[in-house]
């Protein structure tokens, strides 16, 4: 049989030219690094240290809105196109003085739960919770301080004390939990901003007492 192979002697230029081409770019990548001024490198991204208060606050305002503060949070009418936010009440929890019909849980399959028309108020095998004034107003969360904020968002704690009772459903805290140090404050300098509503929430119902409703 015919021995197809090329002999090693035509390709040996070729091959001695592409070792000497990749000695010579590793030179230059090595010697482009040790002579690289890192200190002029710009820091990225930009911390939340650096933000103007005004940025923090527009900031805290993207996240509260694209979470979905408001789907909970804020009282609604209904309008062509489906639930809107009502002016003047937004990020003001159910309001107090507001009546919920009578619902009997026992008519209702085993794990479900029935919401209010504007989502302000929850039924379920916790019993009827309510959702809160997250609003600047004392009423709200205008005196809570940041500390309290994260404790209630970190650790489900109610008004962010330790020693609190945890937060009811349907309020989905475990999830902003993992939100960052610098989401939470920008979060909290927003809600600090809004507009005070005065309107105290009333207290969760338990379930022994919706039971003899």
């Amino acid at each position: 049989m015919k021995n197809s192979a090329v002999p090693f002697k035509k390709f040996a230029p070729k091959k001695s030219f592409l070792i000497f081409l990749f000695f010579s770019c590793s030179v230059v990548l090595f010697t482009g690094c040790q002579d690289k001024n890192y200190a002029e490198v710009p820091e990225t991204p930009v911390t939340a240290a650096a933000e103007t208060q005004d940025q923090q606050v527009e900031r805290g305002k993207y996240l509260v809105t694209t979470i979905g503060c408001a789907d909970c949070h804020s009282p609604k009418k209904f309008g062509e196109k489906g639930p809107e936010e009502i002016e003047g009440l937004q990020l003001s929890g159910f309001q107090q003085g507001q009546e919920l019909p009578k619902v009997d849980m026992s008519q209702l399959p085993l794990g479900y739960m029935v919401m209010n028309g504007d989502l302000t108020a929850a039924v379920g095998p916790w019993g009827t919770s309510f959702s809160a004034n997250i609003t600047s107003d004392e009423t709200g969360i205008g005196n809570w301080s940041l500390e309290q904020f994260k404790t209630a968002l970190r650790k489900g704690k109610f008004k962010g004390l330790e020693n609190s009772r945890e937060l009811l459903p349907p309020m989905p805290w475990f999830n902003f939990a993992h939100l960052t140090d610098e989401d939470l404050e920008a979060m909290f300098a927003y809600l600090q901003s809004t507009k005070p509503v005065e309107n105290v929430v009333p207290a969760p119902i338990p379930p022994t007492q919706l039971a003899q409703k």
